[in-house]
């Protein structure tokens, strides 16, 4: 399980620039969850994924996993047990390394390298079984550039790249804004194939009200640094995009838009 309590988060802390983004925020989220979280810009979403991932630092409030408090855990120390894909293909992978180069730094992520081969040639197969897993055909294709692959491709690979060692949390950054809509479409199916097949908690933050209602047992949306709607199970099966669509029209009036 993972526990946010009485979150805390000020940006430009004590100038005229001043932002409170959470103010006592608290959430749970449990084991095998998909979270899809959706909301305007500024909402709180990205914020929320950093401070999971410790790539911003909290004020107050502390953050568990499975009992453990990780609040002042590094991110790199994290990252041993959160999977990460962002919004950018490129940021998932090394353009100037190969595809095998690629998938070996994956699997050794979290693991002393010492003064051995960065790549072991008795995981090529299972790199190849990977690869095959997404139906792309970069099995083939092992000492390609990652550079030279399309958007989807590298994005697919970073997809799976995340998810190859033993991780706890998959957190999903707007990891389909980038493509195309057909390409979109692949990366959304591979995910929820990785995530069923892996039995990963997985928090999805995007733009897309299609894939937050078609994908996920749980869906939240931000406004403000909090929650203002918060659906599980039968509740969020029930939930149509025009519900979204008027929640979204019912903020937009409230702030005088």
């Amino acid at each position: 399980m993972l526990e946010l309590n009485h979150i805390q988060k000020y940006y430009n802390a004590g100038t005229v620039h001043e932002m409170c983004m959470f103010n006592d925020f608290s959430m749970k989220i449990a084991e095998g969850e998909f979270v899809s979280v959706v909301g305007s810009n500024g909402s709180g979403k990205t914020s929320l994924l950093n401070i999971i991932c410790g790539s911003i630092p909290l004020d107050s409030g502390n953050i568990c996993i499975n009992g453990v408090d990780i609040t002042h855990m590094p991110e790199y120390r994290r990252q041993r047990r959160i999977g990460r894909v962002y919004q950018n293909p490129a940021m998932g992978t090394c353009p100037s390394m190969t595809i095998l180069e690629n998938m070996s730094l994956a699997d050794n992520k979290g693991k002393p390298f010492n003064l051995r081969r960065g790549t072991d040639k008795r995981r090529i197969d299972f790199y190849r079984e990977q690869l095959r897993f997404l139906g792309l055909g970069l099995e083939d294709k092992l000492y390609v550039k990652v550079g030279v692959l399309s958007g989807g491709q590298r994005q697919a690979m970073a997809l799976l790249m995340s998810t190859m060692t033993d991780i706890e949390f998959l957190i999903l950054d707007e990891h389909t804004a980038a493509l195309d809509p057909k390409t979109a479409e692949t990366i959304m199916e591979l995910t929820g194939k990785v995530v069923r097949e892996k039995n990963l908690t997985t928090i999805m933050v995007t733009h897309n009200l299609r894939y937050a209602v078609e994908y996920g047992n749980r869906l939240v949306m931000m406004h403000q640094g909090q929650a203002i709607l918060d659906e599980k199970g039968e509740a969020k099966a029930a939930i149509r995009i025009e519900d979204i669509l008027d929640k979204f029209n019912e903020i937009s009036i409230e702030c005088g838009n």
